[in-house]
C-alpha cells in the first residue's frame, strides 16, 4: 500500500465561526482505494500559501510511500531545508498528514487508531469548553461581563461540563509579553468571582490566556487569582522562551497549562525539563501528528505531567485527539467547542459526541468519523486572513481592554 493522491480542502466555518476563520483539511488516497483525513492546524502563513506547504511536503516526503512508515516520514519533515528543528509551519502540514496516514491505517485493518497505538485505556475523555454567548446575549459585551459568563457557566454545568474556560485577560498584541493593565486584573479576578460563585465546587475554571504577558506580568496577575482556585492559568508568557514558564510555574500557586502553539517533542521536552508547566495542551494538527504527541505524552509521564489537547479548530483534529486520549494514562481532559459545535458535528456526521461532560470513544476505524466531504466542498474558504489575528496595537492603560473571543464571524 503505498500513499498516492492529495487534496487539500480550505473549509470556510459560518458564522459565528468557533474554531477559527476557516479549516484546512486534508484527505490522502492510497493506491488501494483507501481514503484518509487530517487536519492542519493554524499556521502562520495564509490559506494559499498554507496549501502549497501541505502539497510540496506531501510530494516531498510521503508521496509512494508506505502510510506504516510513520517515524521515516516525520524525520524527513523534520530534517528537511538542513534544520533538524521544530517549525510550525511544516510541522503543521506534516501533522494533518500523519493523522490521515493513521485514519488509512485504522480502516486498511478495520480498527480504530487506538488500537493500534496502545490500547484504550479510557473509554469516555472528560471534555471541557470555552464559555460562548447564550442565545440572546449581547455577543461584544459578553466576553467583558462576569454576569453573563456567569451565567453561561451556569448552563454550561448543566449540560455536564466540570471544568470551563473563559479568557478576560486580552488584549494579544504583536508587542509580545507586557504588564497587564490594572483594568484587565480587575476584570480577571471579577470574572473568577463571579462564575466561582455560580458553579461553585461542580466545575473546574480554567483560566485562559495566549502569551501575553512578562513573566512578571503573569506572576502579578496570577496571584491575584489564586483565592479562586483555577485548575490551570493557560500560557501566560509567550511561547518563544520556553525557560521563563519556569520562573511563572515557581511564583504562583495555579498549574500552569501551556502547548497550543509548541511543535515536537523538541520543544515539549525543554519546558518539562525547566520545570515550566504541569499540564501540557498539543494541538496535534501542529505538535508533529499522532505518534509523536504520543511521545510528548510519554515524556510528560514521566515528568509527572499530564495532557490536555487542545482543540480551536475542525473536527478531524477533534478526532485525533479523542483517538490519541483513549490511550493515555495521564490524560487530564480534551477541548471541545460547545457540546461539538455546530458545524463540527454535522461534518463528521455526528461521528463524536458529548455526553454528560465526556466524550465516548468511538469503536469504528480508523478516526472513527465519517467525513462528509460534500458539505465541505458547499463551504470554501475564499479569503485571506489567518486562522485567528494578532492586533496590532498595544494594551491600553488608559481604559479597559477588550478581547472578543476566538475571531468570530458576523
Amino acid at each position: 500500500m503505498k500513499l498516492r493522491d492529495l487534496q487539500v480542502l480550505v473549509i470556510g466555518t459560518p458564522p459565528p465561526g468557533w474554531g477559527g476563520h476557516y479549516w484546512l483539511i486534508v484527505k490522502v488516497t492510497t493506491d488501494t482505494g483507501i481514503t484518509g483525513w487530517g487536519e492542519v492546524y493554524a499556521a502562520s502563513v495564509g490559506p494559499r500559501a498554507m496549501v502549497a506547504v501541505i502539497e510540496d511536503v506531501f510530494a516531498r516526503h510521503m508521496l509512494g510511500e508506505n502510510p506504516e512508515d510513520i517515524e521515516k516520514m516525520f524525520r524527513r519533515a523534520y530534517s528537511s531545508g538542513f534544520t533538524q528543528r521544530p517549525d510550525l509551519t511544516v510541522m503543521g502540514a506534516f501533522s494533518g498528514l500523519e493523522i490521515a496516514c493513521w485514519d488509512i491505517l485504522g480502516k486498511a485493518h478495520d480498527r480504530p487508531v487506538h488500537a493500534l497505538i496502545g490500547g484504550r485505556m479510557n473509554d469516555r475523555l472528560r471534555a471541557y469548553t470555552y464559555l460562548y454567548p447564550l442565545p440572546g446575549m449581547d455577543p461584544r459585551a459578553f466576553w467583558t461581563s462576569p454576569e453573563m459568563q456567569a451565567e453561561a457557566a451556569e448552563a454550561a454545568v448543566a449540560q455536564g461540563f466540570t471544568a470551563i474556560k473563559f479568557d478576560p485577560a486580552g488584549p494579544y498584541t504583536i508587542h509580545g509579553g507586557h504588564q497587564p493593565a490594572l483594568f484587565d486584573i480587575d476584570l480577571s479576578v471579577r470574572m473568577c468571582a463571579a462564575i466561582r460563585k455560580a458553579v461553585g465546587n461542580r466545575a473546574d475554571l480554567l483560566f485562559g490566556t495566549h502569551g501575553q504577558f512578562t513573566p512578571s506580568g503573569a506572576i502579578r496577575l496570577g496571584q491575584a487569582l489564586e483565592p479562586y482556585s483555577p485548575l490551570w492559568f493557560e500560557e501566560p508568557i509567550p511561547p518563544d522562551n520556553l525557560l521563563d514558564f519556569a520562573q511563572v510555574a515557581q511564583a504562583v500557586r495555579i498549574p500552569l497549562a501551556t502547548g497550543e502553539r509548541m511543535t515536537t517533542k523538541a520543544e515539549f521536552g525543554t519546558l518539562l525539563r525547566a520545570g515550566g508547566a504541569s499540564i501540557l495542551q498539543p494541538a496535534l494538527g501542529r505538535s508533529g501528528g499522532i505518534l509523536e504527541t504520543k511521545k510528548i505524552a510519554a515524556l510528560a509521564e514521566a515528568f509527572g505531567a499530564q495532557v490536555a489537547p487542545h482543540l480551536y479548530a475542525g473536527p478531524v483534529e477533534w478526532a485525533a485527539n479523542v483517538q490519541l486520549g483513549a490511550t493515555l494514562p495521564n490524560l487530564l481532559m480534551i477541548e471541545t467547542i460547545q457540546t461539538g459545535g455546530a458545524f463540527h458535528l454535522p461534518l463528521i456526521r455526528h461521528g463524536l459526541r458529548v455526553e454528560d461532560g465526556y466524550i465516548p470513544v468511538p469503536t469504528a476505524p480508523g478516526l472513527g468519523i465519517d467525513f462528509d466531504e460534500d458539505l465541505a466542498l458547499a463551504h470554501p474558504y475564499d479569503g485571506n486572513a489567518l486562522h485567528l489575528q494578532m492586533q496590532d496595537a498595544p494594551c491600553d492603560y488608559a481604559a479597559a481592554n477588550a478581547f472578543q473571543g476566538g475571531a468570530p464571524r458576523d
